[in-house]
């Protein structure tokens, strides 16, 4: 499906979605694509191959993307909608100050390549001559620390947010850093693949170098040092599995006493720097903090220098002059397999997105979002919520005293939908249509205040962690709530003038995943009021560890590419809650009159058939081998395939529905299907 086309259909949905009214003579849409549909291929071999084939064979991938289809890739039409606001906004004479001054100017100055392209790497001299100027440990520290106030970050890793064992109060945590590649393992590697990718890494940190006036061997040298350093740094990274363990990855220490621990990080004047005043700190993984503290002395002073340059340089490289845009699209082309570097167009609206959100949304929702849609979609978390209560009260591996207490959970998950109900303040913010770097940098300063502005402050659990436009959802597990932007409230996943099967299957399976997501391995050790704090019994959370150790085990089996498998302990979240998500979805459909009629057919299919291709629809992606293998590297949902047909070879009614036997290749024997919730 080529882009025009898909961004034609985005369009048609959302005008659908805004004019839709409840009369009868609006034209009847068909949600299922037949067309699509590949019949040669068994539903009970591969569900996603059946609904999504022959749009999978003819779909091209445009050259400057990774990727088409539904999902993530529904922000490539998304974004075009954005830009088509912010090229009609930047083209007026706003009032100074105003929303669409800002966002208009931002844009603005980030298309004015001109004047970027003649400054050069001048903009970040400055920084460059304060590295110059390190001397020592505690002149580095507090370079570091200065500059982590504007965005630039190197080998810490410093956040404000809710204390795990107190979610009500925000507290600082440190994590690990340091790296330039998307994971530690990429350091490690031995295959081909990997082999490439640190080779690409190597050659655009030398040409980062020779952009700002090495000679070739002084920048392939640098290159290979700071290199160096980061695999120094990377052996004592946890990997993304073991992130997911909560318990070990919260460390509340007193600051006095891991600053007597490790004096040359020097927690105490580090922290002063930052202007974070606060006695106490998560460090949430400790090893890679002493051995920061370690490597502060071994490593000598002019080589730090040298590392902190070619951080500063990859941070600002989007920023600065196109030769600096060009060696980072070369490394993101053997990292992901995209072809041809995104318009600048593009690349300035997500960048609106991404410092001014807020404000571009509140444009994106005065001319495109349906308040209807907000009202029928918190009616399908309500029902979700009702479906999955049914499920926890006929569970057979949990007690009832457990049971109690999730059920507790369930229905104290805070439900924001569409928008927030207050919107960012960026009053503080100064945007300059000639000045592109200092916006940046303006936008940067003004997060990081809004962000230390909350340290030992109670939560709000009005914010929201995403923008509108955004095609997301997400489930926050410490304010214990669940988000759905006006972006993915949009066909494929919702349409006002949709029945009940194709909304239960699209918005209705994401919703339920979302809900599940308060159950999975990692939410499960939340309470209701979003604190890490155990409320099972310790023979139920046994049992459930369990079922998830089988899930996880389904996952590792599949194979994505050659020999690469899904990574069953890093998904092992994400499936959970798409089983429990196709589950709960389901049930909450059958509460529905079209959902108890299983005889009417539309596009000749029935109601359940309608629900599970659906489900199946808004899965459909294609992406490149090379950002599928990241993908799977880094990324804790499983990629799309099985994402459908995972959950699905689980779910009897699915069988039923689509009659699905033995012999056929997904099929599992009822006994060895997999039920959590």
């Amino acid at each position: 499906m080529n882009r025009l086309f898909y961004l034609f259909l985005v369009l048609t949905s959302l005008t659908a979605c805004n004019n839709n009214t409840a009369t009868t003579d609006a034209p009847k849409r068909s949600f299922v694509d037949v067309s699509g549909i590949d019949t040669s291929i068994k539903p009970g071999d591969n569900f996603f191959r059946y609904v999504n084939g022959k749009w999978y064979d003819t779909a091209k991938i445009a050259d400057d993307q990774t990727g088409v289809g539904s999902y993530m890739f529904l922000n490539i039409p998304q974004k075009q909608l954005l830009q088509h606001l912010l090229d009609s906004v930047s083209q007026l004479q706003n009032p100074n100050g105003s929303n669409e001054q800002k966002v208009g100017d931002l844009y603005a100055s980030g298309m004015d390549t001109t004047t970027i392209n003649q400054r050069g790497y001048e903009p970040i001299k400055p920084i460059l001559a304060s590295i110059d100027a390190i001397s020592d440990v505690p002149s580095l520290m507090k370079f570091v620390a200065t500059e982590m106030k504007t965005g630039n970050r190197s080998i810490i890793g410093f956040g404000i947010s809710p204390d795990n064992k107190n979610g009500s109060i925000n507290v600082a945590h440190v994590y690990q850093a340091g790296i330039g590649l998307p994971d530690r393992d990429y350091y490690f590697k031995t295959d081909s693949s990997a082999v490439g990718i640190q080779q690409a890494y190597k050659k655009y940190i030398g040409t980062l170098f020779q952009l700002t006036g090495s000679d070739q061997a002084t920048a392939t040298k640098n290159a290979d040092l700071v290199y160096g350093i980061e695999k120094e740094i990377a052996t004592v990274h946890r990997t993304n599995i073991e992130i997911r363990d909560v318990n070990s990855n919260y460390h509340k220490t007193a600051v006095a006493l891991i600053n007597k621990t490790q004096p040359n990080v020097g927690w105490e004047a580090l922290l002063a720097n930052l202007g974070a005043k606060t006695d106490t700190i998560d460090v949430s993984q400790p090893a890679y903090y002493y051995k920061l503290n370690l490597l502060l002395k071994t490593i000598p002073i002019n080589d730090w220098k040298i590392y902190l340059k070619a951080r500063t340089l990859a941070t600002y490289d989007d920023a600065l002059s196109k030769p600096f845009t060009d060696a980072s699209f070369e490394l993101t082309k053997v990292l992901s397999g995209q072809a041809v570097q995104k318009s600048r167009a593009q690349m300035m609206t997500a960048n609106v997105d991404r410092h001014l959100g807020d404000l571009l949304g509140q444009l994106y929702v005065k001319r495109y979002f349906n308040e209807d849609a907000k009202k029928r979609v918190l009616a399908l978390v309500n029902n979700l919520q009702k479906s999955l209560e049914n499920r926890i009260n006929h569970l057979d591996w949990m007690s009832d005293s457990t049971k109690q207490k999730a059920k507790e959970k369930l229905y104290a998950i805070i439900k924001k939908i569409g928008y927030p109900d207050k919107w960012r303040d960026y009053d503080k913010v100064q945007i300059d249509r000639n000045k592109y770097f200092e916006n940046l940098l303006s936008c940067n300063q003004n997060d990081y205040k809004y962000q230390l502005a909350k340290l030992n402050q109670q939560v709000d659990k009005t914010e929201w962690g995403t923008t509108v436009p955004t095609v997301t959802a997400y489930n926050n597990s410490s304010p214990n709530e669940i988000v759905f932007p006006a972006g993915i409230l949009q066909f494929p996943y919702f349409d006002f003038g949709a029945d009940d099967a194709i909304n239960y299957g699209g918005i209705g399976m994401v919703i339920g995943h979302e809900i599940t997501h308060a159950f999975d391995d990692q939410g499960a050790q939340y309470d209701k009021d979003g604190n890490v704090k155990s409320w099972w019994t310790k023979e139920d959370y046994e049992k459930f560890k369990a079922k998830t150790k089988s899930l996880s085990d389904l996952y590792s089996s599949f194979t994505v590419l050659d020999t690469v498998h899904i990574h069953g302990g890093l998904t092992l979240g994400e499936n959970t809650a798409d089983n429990g998500g196709v589950a709960i979805a389901y049930d909450a459909f059958k509460m529905t009159d079209e959902g108890k009629d299983s005889t009417i057919k539309i596009d000749g299919f029935t109601p359940d058939q309608r629900f599970f291709l659906s489900i199946a629809r808004i899965w459909r992606v294609k992406t490149r081998d090379a950002f599928l293998r990241m993908y799977v590297n880094t990324n804790p949902h499983s990629p799309a395939m099985w994402r459908v047909n995972g959950p699905l070879m689980n779910f009897a009614p699915f069988y039923k529905a689509f009659n699905v036997q033995p012999g056929d290749k997904n099929y599992k024997p009822e006994d060895q299907r997999i039920k959590i919730w």
